[in-house]
């Protein structure tokens, strides 16, 4: 019995997959709707981008890595020199 819904099922997804006319979903009716009284304003590709702050340079950036990763090299290293053996 099952296979046989199965069958059917199968049937009619070819049915509804094959037909020339597929009604829209109730979002794009909804949106065809309001589109028609107000249409939408055109939107770029890709809108400016907000600027949050003055940007850093990419020197100040890296300045600031390196000077981070020599400190705790420095750091480790001077425990290292005084933690007893």
């Amino acid at each position: 019995m099952a296979e046989q819904d199965d069958a059917e099922r199968e049937f009619d997804i070819k049915w509804a997959d094959g037909a020339e006319l597929k009604e829209p979903s109730a979002r794009a009716r909804m949106l065809a709707a309001r589109w028609k009284e107000n249409p939408p304003e055109p939107v770029p590709f890709r809108g400016e981008p907000e600027q949050v702050g003055p940007r850093r340079s990419s020197w100040v950036s890296t300045t600031i890595v390196l000077g981070s990763v020599v400190a705790i090299i420095l750091l480790l290293g001077y425990i290292n020199f005084r933690a007893p053996y």
